[in-house]
């Protein structure tokens, strides 16, 4: 029988030890985990980061960028994260698993360009894009508050579509009421692969409704260029108000379906941890931390936290969708036992 990764009960562990192997390794003993908590990292010699560094732009297309920011989605109360910090610190398994770090450094065999997206199931006129047909959709830019369920958190510029006009191309039936989406599976391209426990290729999934909000984002650019590698080129989703881990990257499938689908992180062992709506909220913590704060990835600070801020609801997105959850938990939960099954 597969072992599965058991995960210690710990608050999430500080960048400057993420990037430095061996005092995570200290890290993990002194915590008393009783099986390794870091696997491989996927090869032991990575490959050549880009040329170019961590901006390294994946492909051009100077008649899309920069698009025309969106002046409904430009809070002025929102400063921008540093690109060069935004570029720096990602989590992408597929790429380096485990840990959230330098992704872009493991990125350079990643080949984004032809690239298609199916898109099939419960739909009236199911569809294969390339990226030109993305392209053709009118592109704008959003600015939009981004959450890890780690806690930390950025204000990015994206650059796409609203998920919405891909999925009316296509004609959903009356059946679909799920719409699911995986990843790339490029073993030779993406060394994470090799971390065999995890289920790959990754899948994530919405409600029809949650991909239908106008804040659901089919992107393809981020700070007036097009998308990095290690941010999920050549295309993603971004879902505002809930963790990152619900807007997937890299998407070569999306399926339309009538029952709810499993997703990556909500199978055993973590399906207590890590639920199906996965909204941003303060009163359901983590079963290993609190949800009630979070902070800001910045810059020319060590390790890249600002000060500590107060979780908002659905991220601060509880105007545009907080109908969609009469449920939602408004006082605080304890945190979930193993066996039990997150929202």
């Amino acid at each position: 029988m597969r072992k599965t990764l058991q995960l210690p009960r710990l608050e999430p562990t500080e960048e400057t030890v993420f990037l430095n192997r061996r005092r995570f390794m200290e890290a993990a003993l002194l915590a008393g985990a009783g099986t390794c908590l870091l696997p491989s990292l996927g090869c032991a010699q990575p490959p050549p980061p880009p040329e170019g560094g961590p901006l390294s732009l994946p492909f051009e297309r100077p008649q899309v960028f920069p698009a025309k920011r969106n002046s409904g989605f430009d809070p002025k109360d929102l400063e921008l994260t540093d690109r060069l910090v935004a570029a720096t610190h990602n989590n992408f398994y597929e790429f380096l698993p485990n840990r959230g770090g330098p992704v872009w450094k493991y990125t350079s065999r990643f080949e984004v360009e032809p690239w298609k997206v199916e898109v099939s199931g419960e739909c009236h006129k199911p569809r294969t894009f390339d990226l030109d047909d993305l392209f053709g959709f009118e592109q704008e830019e959003r600015v939009y508050r981004f959450r890890c369920v780690e806690t930390w958190a950025m204000n990015i510029p994206w650059t796409g579509f609203p998920l919405s006009k891909l999925l009316e191309a296509v004609q959903p039936t009356g059946k679909a009421q799920h719409v699911r989406f995986i990843t790339a599976h490029r073993p030779g391209q993406m060394p994470g692969l090799s971390e065999r426990h995890y289920p790959w290729p990754y899948y994530e999934a919405l409600r029809l409704d949650e991909a239908m909000n106008d804040l659901t984002l089919a992107v393809t650019g981020v700070y007036g260029k097009p998308l990095l590698k290690q941010h999920g080129a050549p295309v993603r989703i971004i879902v505002p108000w809930k963790y990152g881990y619900k807007s997937p990257k890299s998407i070569v499938r999306i399926e339309l379906v009538a029952k709810k689908p499993g997703t990556f992180w909500s199978a055993k062992p973590y399906q207590h941890e890590y639920g199906y709506l996965s909204n941003v909220n303060p009163n359901v913590p983590h079963p290993r931390w609190s949800q009630e704060w979070d902070y800001m990835l910045v810059a020319n600070a060590a390790p890249r936290r600002g000060p500590r801020r107060p979780t908002l609801m659905f991220n601060g997105y509880a105007d545009q969708v907080g109908h969609l959850y009469p449920d939602e938990p408004t006082k605080p939960q304890p945190p979930l036992r193993r066996g039990q099954t997150a929202r």
